[in-house]
């Protein structure tokens, strides 16, 4: 396999130096149940962050609010000093309560604090990418995101982050934050099942914005899993495999972060980027709508 065809090929992000490839790995199921607290290995989680880097992986999405602080700590712990190619994407807009809630965090020193949280607890001096997230858990929310990302704005103009990107925005909110500085990627709630973001990802395209989506499988009813399976099993592939390699055949924009706390799992998903979905698989999944029905 040629480097160009890695991992689902290359993606660079607009106006910048960073390339990685299309599948990454997304950071999350490192931290203990309900993403809160340590995880119950600490060694395991090290050695899928390993291997994801062995087997190629140089774009990692995390939070210093998962945990809180501890994925970013097993992170640093993990792989530091960094590989020169890694790519390592946070989030900003939640904290977390004692009772392992989630709240937003979006004024203005909860955004300072969390960058720096970032910076601290990754050992970094300049955050690559970071992305405002502003929604709710899988849809925007209306509203302005003028004051928080003029904030991020700042604060990369100071030379803390690099890049900036959004997490669960419409496509006006993304309008509305071109205006005040350059977007290099969307993070939002999208797979094979909830296709709402189609226009917006072939838009984005266009601008060579990246777009990230997150729960793969997620939202699915019994209906429409079972599409899915009998696809996978036809290939004989996992139904994650079959919902990645979905995604990626979607449009080159699109950078998956599938996340695990397995190393066997880790493997499986990245064999997903090899997986070649023949036409009538295309057809069948096309055809799996939001309302569970299959056509």
């Amino acid at each position: 396999m040629t480097e160009a065809n890695m991992l689902g090929g290359r993606f660079r992000f607009p106006n910048s130096s960073l390339s990685v490839h299309r599948m990454g790995y997304g950071a999350m199921q490192l931290a203990g149940p309900h993403v809160f607290g340590p995880p119950r290995d600490v060694d395991a989680a090290i050695a899928v962050l390993r291997e994801a880097i062995n087997s190629g992986v140089n774009h990692i999405d995390t939070s210093d609010y998962y945990g809180p602080h501890v994925t970013n700590q097993i992170i640093k712990r993990a792989l530091h000093p960094y590989p020169s190619d890694l790519v390592i994407v946070t989030k900003l807009g939640a904290r977390r309560g004692d009772d392992a809630s989630w709240i937003p965090a979006l004024s203005r020193q909860d955004l300072i604090d969390g960058v720096h949280d970032n910076l601290r607890n990754l050992s970094l001096d300049r955050l690559d990418i970071v992305n405002l997230r502003v929604g709710g858990m899988s849809e925007p929310t209306e509203g302005s995101i003028e004051e928080p990302l003029t904030v991020l704005a700042e604060l990369q103009q100071q030379g803390l982050i690099r890049h900036l990107g959004l997490s669960t925005v419409s496509p006006e909110q993304l309008a509305e934050g071109k205006r005040i500085t350059e977007i290099v990627c969307v993070q939002n709630f999208y797979n094979v099942a909830h296709r709402n973001d189609d226009p917006f990802i072939d838009a984005l395209a266009t601008e060579g914005i990246a777009y990230v989506p997150y729960f793969p499988l997620g939202g699915f009813t019994p209906l429409q899993s079972s599409v899915v399976d009998e696809v996978a099993a036809s290939l004989k592939a996992t139904p994650m495999q079959v919902a990645l390699a979905w995604l990626l055949q979607r449009s080159p924009n699109i950078l998956l972060i599938p996340g695990t706390s397995s190393v066997g799992h880790l493997r499986e998903n990245l064999a997903a980027a090899e997986l070649e979905l023949p036409p009538s698989a295309i057809t069948k999944l096309q055809a799996i709508d939001q309302n569970g029905a299959s056509g």
